[in-house]
């Protein structure tokens, strides 16, 4: 199942732009985000989407068609093929392909379909993304991954309230350790970006639990050190303290780097152009945030204003670094 990494590589001629430029590759476990792993070769994908999605409806047509196609590869192709004709107002079809998905992956078609649906939605049809994982969790009622992409898609038009619910639920439906890690790394999202900082700490620091190395630490860190610069606490000697004697050459190190005072903006512009890892996954949208966030620790507001709105313009609004530019704009 470590294929599930490959998954928005399959979405780019979908989801045009958002999917593109994400900043991210999203892992198996959607909470373990990983800043500097390339994303494998996916299946072929679709052609362009058009106006109405006929075309691409076309193409899925005839990839689905064929009988060589994996298991996996043939539930995210019926997911997308889903979304297209929920767009197309062809609700009954949508299902039937949902449905079927429950057939050729019975253990994981939902984990599929929760991975497909955000980044789908940033095509613009979050409307589309929203009534297929609705037909999802009527198959599948109270699973916690359709629930957190139903967050994630409702994150994207800034719901963080109505989000935040969905995560509650989530988090109280989880039945793994991976599933309690990512309802509670998407809840500290919501949290941060609703302003509830001292909740979003909590979740960005109970997130951490069972993390096997300090690669898989690093995201959550980062964000609970947002947190904590939102709620005036000393972010800075946290961090320090969890970074320890790890090395931080390897990306998102050098964010980290500049975050605990170890270097300097123009190094990590530098690096977020330079670094293989970080062009690969967008790398200058993290570095403009979190430029932001440490203006914002030192009370330098111009500054956190105009890296904040340099992060806006670099990152798709898929990511949670569009969403927390534009709420800490708000707040500023």
């Amino acid at each position: 199942m470590v294929q599930a990494i490959g998954v928005f590589s399959a979405l780019l001629a979908l989801s045009g732009e958002a999917s593109a430029q994400r900043n991210a590759t999203e892992a198996w476990d959607p909470s373990a985000r990983d800043f500097s792993s390339g994303t494998p070769l996916a299946p072929s994908t679709p052609g362009a989407t058009g106006a109405a999605g006929g075309n691409s409806l076309d193409s899925l047509n005839k990839i689905l068609s064929a009988s060589q196609l994996s298991a996996f590869d043939r539930s995210i192709y019926l997911s997308i093929r889903a979304f297209q004709l929920s767009r197309l107002g062809r609700e009954a079809e949508s299902q039937k392909d949902i449905a079927e998905m429950g057939k050729v992956l019975p253990g994981n078609w939902q984990v599929v379909l929760s991975s497909t649906m955000p980044g789908l939605a940033g095509s613009g049809d979050r409307a589309a993304a929203l009534r297929t994982l609705d037909s999802a969790l009527q198959r599948k009622p109270g699973d916690p991954s359709l629930m957190m992409a139903q967050a994630q898609v409702y994150m994207q038009i800034a719901d963080f309230s109505r989000a935040l619910g969905l995560l509650d639920t989530a988090l109280a439906a989880a039945q793994t350790p991976v599933e309690r890690r990512s309802a509670l790394y998407y809840r500290g999202l919501a949290n941060l970006n609703l302003g509830n900082f001292p909740q979003a700490i909590e979740d960005f620091g109970a997130t951490l639990a069972d993390r096997p190395n300090f690669k898989s630490k690093q995201s959550p860190l980062l964000w609970r050190y947002a947190a904590q610069v939102g709620a005036r606490r000393d972010a800075r000697t946290a961090l320090t303290r969890e970074v320890g004697t790890e090395s931080l050459n390897e990306w998102p190190g050098p964010i980290i780097r500049y975050l605990i005072g170890k270097g300097t903006a123009g190094e990590l512009e530098v690096a977020a152009e330079t670094d293989d890892a970080a062009k690969r996954t967008n790398g200058k949208c993290p570095a403009a945030f979190f430029m932001g966030v440490e203006a914002l620790r030192r009370g330098e507001k111009q500054r956190a204003r105009e890296q904040f709105q340099l992060a806006q313009a670099r990152c798709p609004t898929t990511s949670e670094f569009n969403w927390a530019a534009s709420s800490e704009l708000k707040r500023l």
